[in-house]
């Protein structure tokens, strides 16, 4: 004898309870979907005023940079005094002997006369007067002092002094030197007298 299956008895589910399993579904999907992370930015709308933020910061950096050009200011103000200052010491230190001398070239002056107003040549006081000459001018060069000697060459304003014709020289050129010119450190001490001729 055929057995036929018989069918199992599956309960049916009824429209109450449908009903109830599609509300939880949609409570589900909703709860997902609030406290699943969104790939969208989302602005949160706030109270704060931006201007005046972005205002303060534009205050600060100019207050900044004003620092920093004064400090530029203050660095290159004390660079060049340190510079003025070492050069006044230097042109001081050059130029401390000038008044002594210009004293000290009278001096020189009264022996060339000497030497040039003696009679003879084998007088040994005018030997002892040609040493102390000499001695005088060695010690006014390792000072720093140069004799201005331009007899023959083109006069020059800066360093000669005009007083007088000579006819005997070649125009603008120096003929005789009545008294020579010292300078201290390249700076003229005293300019030479001479006669230019015409």
């Amino acid at each position: 004898m055929n057995s036929v299956d018989q069918p199992q008895n599956i309960p049916s589910q009824t429209a109450s309870e449908a009903y109830q399993n599609e509300a939880t579904s949609h409570e589900l999907k909703d709860a997902i979907e609030q406290f699943e992370p969104s790939s969208e930015k989302k602005t949160i709308p706030s109270q704060v005023d931006l201007s005046t933020f972005e205002q303060r910061i534009a205050e600060l950096e100019g207050q900044v940079k004003e620092a920093k050009e004064a400090h530029a200011r203050a660095n290159a103000e004390a660079y060049n005094a340190r510079n003025r200052m070492e050069q006044e010491t230097e042109k001081t230190k050059k130029f401390a002997l000038e008044r002594f001398a210009k004293q000290l070239l009278d001096v020189v002056d009264n022996l060339e006369r000497a030497i040039d107003s003696s009679q003879s040549d084998n007088d040994p006081v005018l030997e002892g007067v040609k040493l102390t000459h000499k001695s005088l001018l060695d010690i006014l060069e390792k000072n720093g002092i140069q004799v201005v000697n331009p007899e023959g060459a083109t006069f020059n304003a800066d360093l000669h002094e005009a007083v007088g014709i000579d006819p005997e020289a070649s125009p603008n050129q120096v003929g005789q030197v009545l008294q020579k010119g010292y300078t201290l450190n390249d700076r003229l001490l005293r300019p030479a007298m001479v006669r230019v001729g015409n």
